[in-house]
C-alpha cells in the first residue's frame, strides 16, 4: 500500500509534470518536422546521442560518471526496450495521422498504467483516481471521435505505443525506489543509443541545417521531459502522476491551432474541460 501523500509532494509532482507537458507538446511539433526529411530510426538515434551530451551538466552536478552505477541493469534494459519500441511507434504514428489524434490515442495509457501499477506496484485506485481516468478518457473520446470513421494503421500503432509507454512508466516508478533520477536518465540515453545504432545507420541521411535545429529541440525536450516525469514520480504515485498528462490533449489542440492553423471546435473544448476536471479531482483526492 502506498503511503499517504501530503499537499506539498502533490504540488511538487504537478510542477514537474508541467515541465513534462511543455517538453512533450514542443517535441510533437519537432518530431513531425524532422521525420519529413529523416527516417524515424535516425531521429531516435540522434536524439539519444545529443541527449547524452545535454545531460552532462546533471551528471557533473551529481558527482560525475563514477556515481552512475546501478544494481539493476536488467531492469534498465527492460524499461528501455519498452520505451524504445513505444517511442518508435509514436514517431511513426506522427507521420500517418494528425498530431492531436496521435496524442489523444496515446491517452489510453492511464488505463494500462493503472492496471500495471495496481498489479506490480501495489498502488490503490480509489474513487478520485478512477474519476480522473474516466473523465480523461471520455474527454479524449469526445476530441478524437473514433466512432466517426474507420480505424487506421496509424491509430493502431499509436495504441501499441500507449501500452509501451505505460509499461515504461511503471518500470521507472519501480526504479525510483533504488536509483537516482540522473542514473535512470543516463542509462536510458546510453542503452537506447546502442539499441538504435544499426537501424539508424541502415538508412542514414545527412540532416539539413533546418532539421539540425529541430533535432536539438527533440534531444533537449526528450531528455529533460523524462527528467521531469521521473522527478514527479518521486513525489506521487503513478496513478496520480499519469492522469495529469491528460492535459497534453487540449494543449496539443491549441498547438495545432497556433502552428498548423487547425481549428478547435465546441466538442474539442468540451473534451478539454472534462480532462481538466478529471485532473483537478485527481489532485484534490490525492491531497486528501
Amino acid at each position: 500500500m502506498s503511503p499517504p501523500m501530503t499537499k506539498a509532494p502533490i504540488a511538487k509532482a504537478a510542477l514537474w509534470m508541467s515541465g513534462w507537458l511543455a517538453c512533450m507538446v514542443v517535441m510533437a511539433v519537432a518530431g513531425r518536422e524532422t521525420t519529413r526529411e529523416l527516417a524515424v530510426f535516425q531521429v531516435m538515434e540522434l536524439r539519444s546521442l545529443l541527449g547524452l551530451a545535454m545531460i552532462y551538466p546533471l551528471i557533473h552536478a551529481n558527482g560525475g560518471f563514477k556515481t552512475l552505477g546501478t544494481a539493476h541493469p536488467w531492469r534498465h534494459i527492460g524499461r528501455n526496450v519498452a520505451h524504445y519500441g513505444a517511442q518508435f511507434g509514436w514517431l511513426m504514428a506522427l507521420t500517418l495521422i494528425p498530431i492531436a489524434q496521435v496524442i489523444s490515442i496515446e491517452f489510453t495509457m492511464p488505463i494500462w498504467t493503472a492496471l500495471l501499477a495496481v498489479t506490480f506496484l501495489g498502488e490503490r485506485m480509489g474513487l478520485w483516481k478512477n474519476l480522473a481516468v474516466v473523465l480523461g478518457l471520455v474527454g479524449v473520446a469526445i476530441i478524437v471521435r473514433p466512432f466517426a470513421g474507420t480505424i487506421s494503421a496509424g491509430q493502431l500503432i499509436a495504441l501499441a505505443a500507449a501500452v509501451g509507454f505505460a509499461t515504461s512508466v511503471i518500470m521507472v516508478k519501480a526504479l525510483t525506489r533504488t536509483d537516482r533520477v540522473v542514473v535512470i536518465i543516463f542509462w536510458m540515453m546510453a542503452i537506447q543509443s546502442v539499441m538504435g545504432l544499426a537501424p539508424a545507420l541502415y538508412d542514414w541521411r545527412a540532416p539539413s541545417l533546418h532539421v539540425w535545429g529541430w533535432l536539438l529541440v527533440i534531444a533537449f525536450c526528450g531528455t529533460y521531459s523524462h527528467y521531469c516525469m521521473t522527478r514527479a514520480l518521486l513525489h506521487a504515485d503513478a496513478t496520480v502522476v499519469v492522469p495529469m498528462d491528460f492535459l497534453r490533449v487540449p494543449l496539443a489542440a491549441v498547438t495545432g491551432w497556433l502552428v498548423y492553423a487547425e481549428g478547435i471546435d465546441l466538442l474539442t473544448a468540451l473534451g478539454a474541460a472534462l480532462i481538466l476536471a478529471g485532473n483537478l479531482l485527481n489532485l484534490r483526492g490525492a491531497k486528501r
